[in-house]
Formats: C-alpha cells, sequence, structure tokens
C-alpha cells in the first residue's frame, strides 16, 4: 500500500510517496517564484506535472492521496470552478477579524458571479475528484472556522455570502474517489482515495514527527512560521495567533513575513552559502534588523502597517547578512515567548524544516538565542506530511501525548 502527499507551498510543489511504514520511497518537486504560487493555472500545470512524474509502478498501487497548501489562501470561482477573483494571498495583509478575508474576496467579485469560496487545497481537491470539494479544519482557520466548537463562526453564519463557505471536515477524513479520467490519464489506480488535507506548516509538523507537549517547530521557507505541541488551543488574533487541531493536542503557533524571501532580495544561494560561512553565530551583530519583504507583518507582531528595519546597511555583505539572519531568529525567539505568554509550554526543543535548516551557521546562531536544542527534521517535507496523512497518521497515542 502506497499513499501520495502533495504540498504546494510557498517555494514550489512537491510529491511524496510513502508506504504503509510512513517512510518516503519517491519524492518530485517543481520550483516557483512568488508570482507562480498565488497562480491557479499554475497550480494546476504543477498538479498535472506531479502526478505525470509518479512511476507506473507506483502509481498504478495508490491507495490514498492528501494534500497540504499555504494557509488562508483562497479565491472565488464560479460554478465550473473557475477562479473569477484574484488569489487572496496567505501574506495578505487584513484586519484580525472572522469574515475579513470573505469581505476581501466579495469586493474583488465585480460581476457578482461567485459560487463557492475555495482554498487553495479545496481547489486543487477539487480538480482530484472532478467537483466541489469540502474544505479542512486547517485551511479553512484563518478564513473564521472555529476547531474548538467545529462550525464556522457567528459572525460568518450570519453572513449575507454564508453560502460560498465550503463545508469543513476533520484533516484526513475521506473524501472521495480519485476522478475515474484522471486516473485513467496519469495511469493511477483508480479506487485510489482523496483525502481532506491541511496547511503546508502543519504537514511540515506531521513530517517532522513532533510527539509531546514543548516539541516544537520553526519552518524556514520563504516566510518562517513557529509551531509547538500544546495540551489545548492557543488563539489571539490580535498576535496573529493561531491553533490548528490535530487528533488529541493542538498545534499552536504563527507565522512572520520574515524569511527567505527578505534574502532573496539580496543574496543568490551561492552568496548565501559563501558568506554564511564567514559568519561566528557565537557572537552578536550590532545590527537591530526587523526583516521584512514589504511593509505588513503577520506574527509575532500583528501590524499591517510595519515596516521593514533593515538600515543601516554595511558595506562588508557578510556583516549585513549576519544582522538579517540575527533579525529572522529574534523574531524567531519573540514568538515563542509570545506563544508562552498566551498559555503554551515552552519548547523544550526546536526541530527545524525548510530551506534555512541546511545552513549550519544560521542553526548554531538560533539554537544560542533560543537556549534550547536545535536540530534538523531527518523528514523536512511537506508531502511527506501530507502522504502520513492520506495513510491515517494525524497524531501519536494520547499515552505519548501525557509522557
Amino acid at each position: 500500500m502506497h499513499a501520495l502527499g502533495l504540498d504546494f507551498g510557498t517555494s514550489g510543489a512537491r510529491a511524496c510517496i510513502c508506504g504503509a511504514d510512513g517512510e518516503p520511497r519517491w519524492q518530485w518537486r517543481i520550483e516557483w517564484n512568488s508570482r507562480q504560487a498565488m497562480d491557479p493555472q499554475c497550480w494546476q500545470q504543477a498538479l498535472d506535472a506531479l502526478l505525470a512524474a509518479i512511476p507506473p509502478e507506483l502509481g498504478a498501487t495508490l491507495h490514498a492521496i492528501a494534500l497540504d497548501a499555504t494557509s488562508g489562501t483562497a479565491v472565488l470561482t464560479d460554478s465550473a470552478l473557475h477562479p473569477i477573483t484574484p488569489v487572496l494571498p496567505y501574506f495578505q495583509p487584513l484586519p484580525a477579524q472572522p469574515g475579513a478575508r470573505l469581505d476581501w474576496l466579495l469586493a474583488h467579485d465585480t460581476a457578482q458571479q461567485a459560487r463557492h469560496l475555495l482554498h487553495q487545497a479545496d481547489w486543487l481537491n477539487s480538480r482530484l475528484l472532478g467537483r466541489p470539494a469540502p474544505s479542512d479544519w486547517h485551511n479553512a482557520l484563518k478564513t473564521g472556522y472555529d476547531p474548538v466548537r467545529l462550525e464556522w463562526q457567528e459572525v460568518l453564519q450570519q453572513h449575507p455570502a454564508r453560502k460560498l463557505l465550503p463545508d469543513v471536515v476533520a484533516p484526513g477524513s475521506l473524501l472521495g474517489r480519485l476522478d475515474a479520467a484522471l486516473a485513467q490519464r496519469f495511469g493511477l489506480d483508480p479506487a485510489c482515495e482523496v483525502r481532506a488535507g491541511t496547511t503546508d506548516s502543519t504537514a511540515a509538523a506531521l513530517a517532522a514527527g513532533l510527539l509531546r507537549p514543548g516539541d516544537a517547530l520553526t519552518s524556514l521557507g520563504s516566510t518562517l512560521t513557529v509551531k509547538v505541541v500544546s495540551l489545548r488551543p492557543i488563539v489571539s488574533p490580535i498576535h496573529g495567533v493561531y491553533s490548528h487541531r490535530l487528533g488529541e493536542f493542538w498545534l499552536a503557533g504563527g507565522a512572520s513575513n520574515s524569511g527567505g524571501a527578505v534574502l532573496r532580495q539580496f543574496f543568490d544561494d551561492a552568496q548565501l552559502r559563501d558568506y554564511s560561512c564567514r559568519i561566528d553565530p557565537l557572537h552578536d551583530s550590532p545590527l537591530d534588523y526587523y526583516p521584512l519583504p514589504a511593509r505588513g507583518e503577520r506574527f509575532p507582531r500583528h501590524d499591517p502597517q510595519l515596516e521593514p528595519r533593515l538600515t543601516p546597511r554595511p558595506t562588508e555583505p557578510v556583516a549585513f547578512l549576519h544582522g538579517l539572519l540575527q533579525g529572522m531568529a529574534h523574531i524567531e525567539r519573540e514568538g515563542y515567548q509570545l506563544l508562552e505568554s498566551l498559555g503554551a509550554p515552552p519548547p523544550r526543543r526546536v526541530f527545524t524544516a525548510g530551506g534555512g535548516s541546511r545552513n549550519p551557521q544560521w542553526m548554531a546562531l538560533r539554537e544560542r538565542l533560543l537556549g534550547v536544542p536545535v536540530t534538523t527534521v531527518e523528514h523536512s517535507e511537506a508531502a511527506t506530511g501530507s502522504a502520513r496523512l492520506a495513510l491515517g497518521r494525524l497524531a501519536p497515542p494520547a499515552a505519548l501525548i501525557a509522557e
């Protein structure tokens, strides 16, 4: 038995097939830029390319598929599921109130033809099923779904456009079988199940294997997200803090607009490798940066008007990079401190996923500032987490959580 996990993240689309033991058997990836990451046509092209790349011997034995996508990204579609508004991106600064995302989309529906609000994961699952797909607890969260009461918040239930909102099911729930024409086109088992997915950062947590309260995950991709395992939900919209319900526990966290996208504005891959090697992570940079790619921050400071702080800029690029990496480490530390102040357990260890986990100087700098062990996860790809979700590996046993 094999399961396919698909990840539609900020820097590309990825696929992973895991065996029944949850270990990867095959992986594939497609890179894209920030514009393509918010373009449904590119989502469709990437989905087709990933399915086409699956080895025939694995595709014929595929039991289930689950996918993850960027949290909060959504679009309005017509009855045929064609997008009729711009994509509302995950990073769009909006008021911290229920209904803000729906209202933004409605304001862009100039022809008033909307029939469905679909999150990125919902839209892609609709392509897999050949019909409109429900959403899941995780992808619907930022749109206004209440994961405690398991219903849309009252403001949205009373909203004039309530009928546009999707049904919402638990991550991992059976949605149906793979569209027959799609299965035939790509040589996949026609009995393959499509299961409700999750968000990209939550899928990364599943891949990392977070097990106990205090286990934390920092994802260092185009953006910087932090999550910590908690026995209760931690929610504070004014701080950009939310919790995903995951089996018998919760993943509390937030996502900063800081991250690799800032570094890409100034350095290419070769420069990042070269300059990082010349940084001493045991010493502080004198620079006090708050690195953002543009105005606006979500977490740990929820401020749509927050300006990047990237001055003064030294002429020496190594010193500049040191200041940027340290600034991001300070944001990470501030994020975990904020979560703790709101009732989450302090991190006992921090796993790291994403491109930044391959930078040893940054890892050492972060470990010094966080004051807890920081390690790279064995499986860092969110697609692996989605494959495990398709296998039904949603959460560890309750006895293990209580240890």
